[in-house]
């Protein structure tokens, strides 16, 4: 089951349905199974608390994944994505909010499914697969 929710804004995923049938085709893809995954937008300010209160980074960011999954191949999580940041780095990358959108919410996913962007290596794997994985929405 996928789920989208807001925290402490307002906003409107359009097209869950699509959304929710592309996530699923990228985890088969991945040789995963989605159990249980939700989405939270929310504000920076939130994102930036728990930033600081559960990995005790203090920055801003895009996007923090949980992995509550116990089973291998069984993706359970909890994505947070701040909507403020999505929109200011759609325009410093002058994409569609649209799109931005949707390589932030795969970014997620493709961390539960055990990737990473720690090193530049690991960075530039997940753009090329977060840019595959757009042509197919």
């Amino acid at each position: 089951m996928i789920n989208f929710f807001n925290e402490d804004i307002d906003f409107k995923l359009k097209g869950k349905n699509n959304f929710k049938a592309w996530l699923k085709k990228v985890a088969e893809k991945e040789g995963f199974r989605i159990n249980d995954l939700n989405y939270i937008f929310c504000s920076d300010q939130y994102l930036h608390k728990i930033n600081l209160e559960y990995l005790d980074h203090d920055t801003y960011t895009d996007i923090i994944t949980f992995d509550n999954s116990e089973e291998e191949k069984i993706i359970e999580g909890d994505i947070f994505v701040s909507i403020e940041r999505i929109r200011e780095n759609s325009s410093i990358l002058n994409t569609l909010l649209e799109e931005e959108t949707k390589r932030v919410i795969v970014h997620g996913l493709l961390h539960l499914c055990g990737y990473n962007d720690y090193s530049i290596e690991d960075k530039e794997e997940m753009r090329r697969l977060e840019s595959e994985y757009m042509l197919i929405f």
